[in-house]
């Protein structure tokens, strides 16, 4: 690509249009099921098109069997590094739920405060980013190519 492709704008409206999906571990098609990065897969095919590379098959515990930060490390295979710090709408943000596991949960950030994913038992859904969200955030990444404006 050239120049800017998209906006933080453009993000977040392509992540709204997922809300409401049912969770579907290791799904990704929007208003039938997605897990929480089949959310963030279907989003890059909305904004970016065709994927960068194959999701390889992963079960609902691959974090804790593996050991190993595969989720982020993909993430910066594909994404822009952001200071955890000055996230902003649009990005991506990757959380672990105890210090020594990897991170295994992502979702959008929509909003400074709020931010969209899916979750096992649930619908895509725009919640709170919680100081509870916030104390697990372990990452935090933008899409290529965004105009930050």
């Amino acid at each position: 690509m050239s120049g800017p492709a998209v906006t933080r704008a453009d993000i977040v409206s392509a992540a709204n249009h997922w809300l409401g999906t049912p969770y579907h571990h290791q799904a990704s098609l929007r208003g039938v099921g997605c897990d929480c990065l089949g959310l963030v897969r279907g989003v890059w095919r909305d904004l970016h098109g065709e994927e960068p590379e194959p999701v390889p098959a992963y079960s609902p515990l691959w974090a804790e069997s593996l050991g190993e930060e595969s989720l982020a490390a993909a993430a910066l295979r594909h994404l822009r590094p952001v200071p955890l710090d000055a996230v902003r709408p649009g990005d991506v943000l990757l959380f672990r739920w105890r210090a020594h596991i990897p991170a295994k949960h992502c979702a959008i950030l929509s909003a400074p405060d709020r931010i969209i994913h899916a979750h096992d038992g649930a619908c895509v859904a725009e919640v709170a980013l919680t100081p509870w969200w916030r104390r697990h955030l372990s990452h935090a990444f933008s899409f290529p190519e965004v105009a930050d404006r």
